[in-house]
């Protein structure tokens, strides 16, 4: 692997669970992970409850624009973490790929969007000492 892993984090459409997570990874690890996001079917704009719960943690995501995922996305990845897309992700040899089970956020209230993130806040933890080992 690179000596500065990337990781891409894929769901429908850009806008909840996929920018959680690249926020979290981004505020976490810094610039010693290279992060990404795309949704297969983009919508135009963040999930604004997604943006609040994020800005509870102190990450602020209300910069980032949801995007198309390209083949280019993927093959430029270490890591290529899927979440509720399904088989719209395309596969290259040599990359690892994970997909996180989670609740869709979108048209969900806070108390739901909260318990998105915390879920996806320990997946990135875990996924963060895999990829940094001490």
């Amino acid at each position: 692997m690179a000596e500065t892993p990337t990781v891409l984090f894929v769901c429908v459409h850009n806008a909840g669970r996929s920018q959680m997570a690249a926020g979290f990874l981004s505020a976490l690890a810094g610039d010693r992970i290279q992060v990404l996001s795309a949704g297969s079917e983009p919508k135009d704009q963040i999930n604004p409850i997604a943006i609040e719960a994020m800005a509870e943690e102190g990450i602020d995501i209300t910069g980032n624009v949801p995007k198309i995922l390209t083949t280019d996305a993927v093959k430029a990845s270490d890591v290529v973490i899927t979440m509720g897309c399904g088989d719209t992700c395309p596969i290259f040899p040599g990359k690892r790929y994970e997909d996180w089970e989670l609740e869709d956020p979108a048209g969900k209230d806070l108390e739901t969007v909260r318990r998105v993130r915390d879920d996806i806040k320990g997946r990135i933890e875990t996924l963060i000492s895999e990829l940094l080992p001490a």
